[in-house]
């Protein structure tokens, strides 16, 4: 196993003693198998999307933008160093819809970010979707 599967996941889920979870035990699954290993639920996908943000993985972000939604190109932010992810709310608003909200930190040019977002999804043929967000 890589070294970097081995490292802490960058989204922070720990398990039920507090421990955060290795990259490989987390959002990788979803990331390098996303064909065969869809996110089970929204904030599954979230936390994903967060990780492939910090691995700057566009082709997983395209892959899980909802095709209503999803831009032409995607670019990074030069510089920027992700500080941590927390979810705050989790919320299933209807079978194939949910919704979750989320505090993401980073850094860039010396200067601290907050970007606070509901964020909204839909599931279809069993796969979930980022569409979009409300940010605070």
């Amino acid at each position: 196993m890589a070294q970097a599967e081995l490292a802490a996941c960058p989204c922070g889920r720990a398990d039920a003693k507090g421990r955060v979870l290795s990259y490989a035990g987390c959002c990788a699954r979803f990331i390098a198998h996303f064909e065969t290993t869809p996110a089970p639920d929204a904030e599954h996908l979230m936390r994903s999307r967060y990780s492939a943000f910090v691995l700057e993985d566009v082709a997983y972000l395209q892959a899980t933008w909802h095709a209503s939604q999803r831009p032409a190109t995607l670019d990074f932010e030069p510089g920027v160093r992700w500080l941590g992810l927390s979810v705050k709310d989790f919320q299933v608003t209807r079978e194939d819809r949910a919704e979750v909200e989320f505090v993401a930190r980073y850094r860039v040019a010396g200067r601290a970010v907050r970007l606070h977002e509901r964020s909204r999804f839909v599931r279809e043929e069993g796969r979930w979707f980022y569409v979009d967000g409300d940010q605070f």
